[in-house]
């Protein structure tokens, strides 16, 4: 069942049941396709997610749908042919919002009903597509990605031929009751793509990078970034004798070789488990955190330095020579302020001590994301600080948040930035305005000031709008009318009393 159609009360504030108390049909359709997954033979892909993006406790964060993460990775290579297999509405929801992001490339599509998904013809409609595109003159790579009905339905993706004609074939379950966010599905094809190019550099010798190979030691980065930040972080540790090595997810398939031949990881974002995995099992130690701010930069060199063996004076010239930098771009840029923050994409601990640093009033960031060991620097940072950090933080926790702390500038999600003009509260948007800026270095250091100065600027535009708007009603009494409407709780008494039956009923024939 589509999570938009779930039950509706008008009287009552609109929940995702799915992530809620437990209740609606949306919620034991999950546990339904979880359980059909698990009897399909799906188990130990299962035990694997639950294991490496553990849920908080509220089942699921309100999200878009996970596959589109692992979707966009694929979207974003060279030379890699992205195939999915779901329901038509999954799949053209998927694609819409992929190419609403910007993706020029076409996305298979390999259809099902219920004869061929029963059947197992499906699988072998997916062999053949999957043969029909591996042309080694256009691909390196075809990724196959299960959605919900056919990973819980059991279709066998591992089956499917490791390489065809020299293209590699790798083939991913992405449902929406075992991945909880976009973020993390990320991951989980990153983490494929990593474990196949091991193999692949284990066996024999593996082309160079397209940039040729670095002459110094390199670091990789872990996690999407806005462009300019690996630049900003090859500077920081050219004084140590280091370089910037790939992100990963990558954007060409030799560049995961490269990112395997390190001397240490950076996970800038902290929630990539599977890819870590693979990172250590290459003999790759992992750093938490990034060069955010004043201390953030200053201890992660440290690290860094410590992971890589670099001599404790090289450390500290690279310290000497870019922590006042950091510092004086602070300081020139000034924020004041009271910030509640939230987010999905995994970087919003680091936003919001680059937050603190310049001198906002920071009481609270949730992330979609899950807590993980290298993202515990920057949690004990921010609580050390009077911080509150929500890890798996729901939509309501965002909103309470809010209420509690009334800032002067809600930064987070759609929702959250629409509930928080709706109070004439300035908002931003955190995937298009605050992630799609430098973070990290001397570029980071004054790269949030201006938006979110100008943003909390705007007060007095908020509250004229309100006052012009006051008396106009809400919701269904919105408007100006001739007469009052007329309440009439009976009727919504009724209508919720039949869908409450409704449920019951439902809920009735699952236990048969």
């Amino acid at each position: 069942m589509d999570k938009s159609l779930q039950p509706f009360h008008p009287d009552l504030p609109a929940v995702n049941t799915a992530v809620a108390d437990g209740e609606g049909a949306c919620h034991s359709t999950d546990q339904r396709l979880h359980a059909a997954a698990i009897a399909s033979g799906k188990g130990e892909v299962l035990e694997r997610y639950a294991a490496d993006y553990p849920v908080g406790p509220h089942d699921q964060p309100q999200s878009m749908c996970p596959a589109f993460g692992s979707l966009r990775v694929g979207l974003r290579m060279r030379r890699t042919a992205t195939v999915l297999s779901g329901s038509a509405c999954c799949v053209y929801g998927l694609t819409f919002t992929s190419h609403f992001y910007g993706a020029k490339r076409s996305v298979g599509y390999v259809p099902f009903n219920s004869e061929t998904l029963v059947t197992g013809k499906l699988f072998e409609d997916i062999r053949d597509a999957v043969f029909a595109l591996a042309d080694p003159v256009k691909y390196d790579t075809v990724v196959v990605t299960n959605l919900c009905v056919p990973t819980a339905s059991g279709v066998p993706l591992q089956l499917l031929p490791r390489e065809i004609n020299g293209v590699r074939i790798i083939g991913i379950d992405v449902p929406g009751f075992g991945i909880p966010t976009h973020a993390e599905a990320k991951d989980v094809l990153a983490g494929a793509m990593l474990r196949y190019a091991r193999n692949e550099a284990a066996a024999g010798p593996v082309p160079a990078p397209r940039s040729g190979v670095s002459e110094r030691p390199t670091v990789t980065l872990l996690g999407e970034m806005f462009p300019a930040d690996p630049v900003g972080i090859g500077m920081l540790l050219e004084p140590m004798g280091l370089a910037a090595g790939p992100v990963v997810p990558t954007r060409e398939w030799r560049e995961l070789y490269a990112a395997l031949d390190c001397a240490t990881v950076a996970a800038i974002h902290p929630f990539y488990t599977a890819s870590v995995r693979e990172f250590t099992s290459a003999g790759r130690s992992v750093v938490g955190s990034a060069p955010v701010g004043i201390s953030g930069t200053r201890d992660w060199l440290a690290a860094i330095g410590q992971a890589c063996n670099v001599p404790a004076e090289q450390v500290a010239q690279a310290q000497q020579r870019f922590v006042p930098l950091i510092q004086a771009a602070l300081e020139r840029n000034p924020i004041r302020g009271r910030i509640t923050l939230s987010g999905y994409e995994g970087s919003e601990l680091l936003v919001a001590r680059l937050l603190v640093e310049s001198g906002a009033d920071v009481r609270y960031v949730g992330t979609a994301c899950p807590r993980t060991p290298w993202s515990d620097t920057d949690r004990e940072w921010l609580e050390a600080r009077g911080v509150h950090v929500q890890f798996r933080a729901s939509l309501q926790q965002d909103l309470a948040a809010m209420d509690e702390w009334k800032p002067q500038l809600a930064i987070g999600t759609t929702p959250v930035v629409q509930e928080a003009k709706q109070r004439a509260i300035p908002a931003l948007y955190f995937t298009n305005l605050i992630s799609a800026r430098p973070l990290m270095g001397i570029a980071g250091a004054g790269s949030l000031a201006q938006v979110v100065n100008a943003a909390m600027a705007n007060q007095s535009r908020f509250d004229t709008m309100r006052d012009f708007f006051e008396g106009v009603g809400q919701g269904d009494q919105a408007g100006i009318w001739s007469a009052k409407p007329v309440e009439r709780p009976e009727f919504r008494a009724n209508y919720r009393r039949l869908l409450d039956k409704k449920i019951k009923a439902r809920k009735a024939e699952e236990m048969i």
